[in-house]
């Protein structure tokens, strides 16, 4: 059976690839609106976002240690710590020269860290088409071993019962045939034919 190829919208492809970078700038430009708001040389907003980045970070790597680790909450932990960092040094900082180099190594760092994971995924969706593949391939010879083995019984059907018809027909017209003994081909050892309804032998 063929399935439906569906092709994906440009925007839907790009989406993933464009998500880092946005992360980073919507950071970097609500960090920005927060030092215009008072969060410029303000010492207890940078105390709390470095204990904020700190927290998070600590919980990443509790998150990450022993066997039993949680790679998805320790990314996401420390992902936030970035970010934590990343705000509160756009807020306190005057100017926009040492936000923008920040928000420049945090989006190579995001990039970083999703390219490791685009490449896993492209791996397992290859891995799983591949897969997909050779099952359909071994279906589709199954399939077709299966219908050469039903139309071979269906004619090997019609054979048979073309047979029968012709024998059916042979042996009526040898019973109509003068001098028929039916008596006579079961003493020789042939079966006993049956007796045509309202005929005796």
């Amino acid at each position: 059976m063929n399935e439906q190829i569906t092709a994906r919208h440009w925007l839907a492809s790009a989406t993933p690839k464009a998500a880092p970078a946005i992360a980073t700038t919507t950071v970097l430009i609500l960090a920005r609106v927060w030092n215009a708001n008072g969060a410029q040389h303000s010492i207890g907003n940078a105390a709390l976002m470095v204990v904020l980045a700190a927290g998070a970070a600590a919980a990443g790597a509790f998150a990450s240690a022993g066997r039993a680790g949680d790679s998805v909450i320790a990314g996401t932990a420390f992902a936030t710590s970035g970010a934590l960092a990343l705000a509160g040094v756009a807020g306190y900082a005057d100017g926009m020269s040492l936000p923008l180099l920040l928000w420049a190594l945090a989006t190579a760092v995001a990039y970083g860290l999703a390219a490791r994971y685009w490449r896993t995924d492209r791996r397992d969706a290859l891995a799983y088409e591949r897969h997909s593949a050779v099952r359909s391939e071994e279906h589709a010879h199954v399939e077709r071993v299966e219908s050469i083995r039903a139309h071979a019984q269906i004619e090997t059907a019609r054979e048979g019962g073309a047979y029968a018809t012709a024998l059916a027909a042979a042996l009526t017209a040898r019973a109509a045939l003068p001098g028929f003994d039916p008596a006579a081909l079961t003493a020789g050892g042939l079966p006993e034919l049956p007796a045509r309804e309202g005929e005796r032998w």
